[in-house]
């Protein structure tokens, strides 16, 4: 039995549709629940990161974490074992993930115009037309850049999938009829080379998680146990990155020959990164001296920290509230709210967070009233950069304690 891939836009009766070829096939459905589960407990990364991805979120530190490549990466493998199983509906965005290689994989689309999915918006969850709207829009974005992330195209580009099912023009029996005729179909069935494509979707995606582990952000695709790695950003020591690409490659089970090559993204402007996990690369600067603040990340950039900036507490507050950062380094004299609230509310509500105060104006008081709230450090300003370093790694790595004994 071939296997489904299901993509369906919010309100266009797409979890119906997927339940009922399921049942009318004797296949197993699968969502984005199920294979956002499996990588966490696999990982141990939290399912709120794999949720985040899906929705095509990036977070402010991914240039240095490196977290959305990783987490599509344990994605991927989930996803590449399931086309390995027979009799598999796979419904959601986890179903982009799907090697394009695999000729026994039919894909549809499922989808709806607007003013259908509004109307079928309004009437399954009572809310008004804006409210529809809104929601409808939000997801579709959702979608757009998820989708855009991992194959490059509109998730409703017709050339993604074998066929497309426009809800408020079919019934939704009529269209489960379609699909399950179209998956009976001599041309979706198990061939020798649709089996070596999936051992060879299998093979890249082990290679692509054990790279993603050592750091390592580059593109791979296999080929009857030859990995090919290609490399996107610029690297000075390039054959150094080569050797010890091909060395974490080398030890994945399966790999007989792994061969690396530059790609585009080469020559373009940009420099290779390579996530090192005993580094902070969450560290959130907050402080109102914009020249200082911008200075400081850049500084702490060269050192392989990885540092975004703000120049508020009202803006420190909301960032939190999107990113959990590791490490924040705040000012206590800002406009509006000022250091020591900032700190207070991040001791309440993101206890996690490890905040290290810097300032040019505080006094003996402040520092007492800083250390009794929970701040991890207290420096003065001008503080050398290579202590401001090592109180950040000594902070990161009472994080790294936690999580190893929780």
């Amino acid at each position: 039995m071939s296997i489904i891939r299901m993509f369906s836009g919010t309100f266009c009766h797409g979890e119906e549709l997927a339940e009922k070829v399921a049942a009318e096939l004797g296949c197993e459905l699968l969502d984005d629940l199920y294979v956002v589960k499996e990588a966490s407990s696999r990982v141990g990364i939290p399912e709120d990161k794999f949720t985040r991805t899906l929705s095509g979120k990036v977070s402010a530190f991914n240039s240095f974490t490196h977290e959305r490549e990783r987490v599509t990466s344990c994605l991927k493998l989930v996803v590449a074992e399931l086309t390995a199983r027979d009799n598999v509906v796979l419904s959601g965005n986890c179903s982009q993930l799907v090697s394009a290689e695999i000729s026994h994989v039919l894909g549809v689309c499922i989808i709806a115009d607007l003013g259908y999915r509004y109307k079928l918006a309004m009437q399954e969850c009572g809310m008004s037309e804006n409210e529809a709207q809104g929601i409808v829009h939000k997801d579709d974005e959702s979608r757009i850049l998820w989708t855009d992330y991992v194959l490059g195209k509109s998730p409703w580009d017709a050339d993604l999938y074998d066929v497309l099912i426009p809800t408020n023009q079919i019934e939704v029996n009529e269209a489960v009829e379609l699909i399950c005729n179209s998956a009976r179909r001599d041309a979706l069935k198990v061939t020798e080379a649709s089996l070596q494509a999936v051992e060879d979707f299998n093979l890249a995606a082990r290679a692509e998680v054990a790279l993603g582990k050592a750091g390592h952000n580059v593109s791979v695709s296999a080929k009857g146990g030859k990995v090919i790695l290609t490399i996107n950003k610029h690297v000075i020591m390039l054959a150094r990155l080569e050797e010890e690409l091909k060395r974490t490659v080398a030890e994945v089970e399966g790999v007989e020959e792994v061969e690396t090559k530059v790609g585009p993204g080469f020559y373009q402007v940009g420099v290779y990164c390579q996530f090192d996990p005993e580094l902070p690369s969450k560290v959130l600067l907050v402080d109102d001296e914009r020249e200082f603040v911008h200075t400081l990340s850049e500084r702490l950039q060269m050192r392989d920290v990885g540092s975004t900036v703000v120049y508020d507490g009202e803006q420190a507050l909301s960032f939190v509230e999107e990113e959990e950062p590791d490490v924040m380094v705040l000012d206590l004299k800002m406009p509006g709210i000022d250091g020591v609230e900032v700190l207070r509310r991040i001791k309440q509500e993101h206890r996690n967070i490890e905040v290290i105060v810097l300032t040019g104006h505080g006094s003996k008081k402040d520092e007492e009233t800083c250390m009794a709230l929970g701040a991890f450090a207290y420096l003065q300003k001008p503080v050398d950069i290579d202590r401001l370093s090592q109180v950040m790694q000594e902070a990161y790595r009472k994080i790294r304690s936690k999580e190893q004994n929780d």
